[in-house]
């Protein structure tokens, strides 16, 4: 399955709103691994605790698959017993996905939706919804809509996994979590430009908002089980489980 280039580094400087545009979806790969603190750990622990509620005879939806990275783990295990569905609005990503996965859409073990989760949401029976740093960039307006919908379109006994950038409680707690992670991606390799020009690319369009209130999203559409299995600073990652 083709993917990134190794050598294809992030040096994106963005003018205007974040998009993932096709300078994005070059780099994708490179610009987790460099801006996502213990990127790999956290990717580890949602393919485990995925395993754990994954269901046979049943979707696996990933909401923002971006490149299909999340997914592509889970097919090697369970492509035979799973229908994958990838849902996705940029169109680069889109194609890149597309690509990636061309020949188990042929089979049918894949599908690749064009979807805005504002307006509509795919028709499955979800074991597994991974919604792994998505639902921030979605205006807070739409976000209990979209989570109604994962649970309305979660199987008994399935789990949605959510990861977030979340804001601290109070204003210095949040403001010593920021900069040590701009702190993390300086030893990454970014520069100070890079570092200024995404933060800036990125306000109004990546919203975080509380641990707590992501919590409370959740059990507010009907979850009845959730806990956080992941987090570093900013950064958290929960399980919600639908009985």
């Amino acid at each position: 399955m083709p993917q990134s280039q190794p050598d294809a580094v992030d040096h994106v400087l963005p003018n205007g709103k974040w998009s993932f545009d096709g300078d994005v979806t070059d780099v994708f790969d490179n610009m987790l691994e460099r801006s996502i603190p213990y990127y790999e750990i956290m990717r580890q622990a949602c393919f485990e605790v995925a395993c754990r509620y994954r269901q046979p005879k049943t979707e696996i939806v990933d909401l923002g698959c971006s490149r299909g990275e999340a997914m592509s783990k889970l097919i090697d295990r369970y492509g035979a017993t799973n229908h994958f569905v990838g849902v996705e609005v940029s169109e680069p990503m889109l194609a890149a996905a597309k690509e990636r996965f061309k020949g188990l859409m042929e089979s049918g073990v894949v599908s690749i939706q064009n979807v805005d989760l504002r307006r509509e949401y795919p028709a499955v029976r979800a074991s597994v919804t991974l919604c792994v740093l998505t639902l921030q960039f979605t205006p807070i307006e739409y976000r209990q809509q979209i989570v109604q919908n994962i649970y309305d379109q979660t199987v008994s006994g399935g789990a949605l996994i959510l990861v977030e950038k979340v804001t601290g409680n109070t204003a210095p707690i949040d403001n010593w979590m920021v900069d040590i992670y701009y702190g993390l991606k300086r030893e990454n390799g970014y520069t100070e430009e890079e570092i200024q020009r995404k933060r800036l690319s990125l306000e109004g369009v990546l919203v975080p908002l509380t641990a707590e209130w992501n919590v409370d999203l959740l059990r507010r559409t009907g979850f009845s089980e959730v806990d956080c299995f992941w987090r570093w600073m900013n950064f958290a990652a929960w399980v919600a489980v639908k009985k």
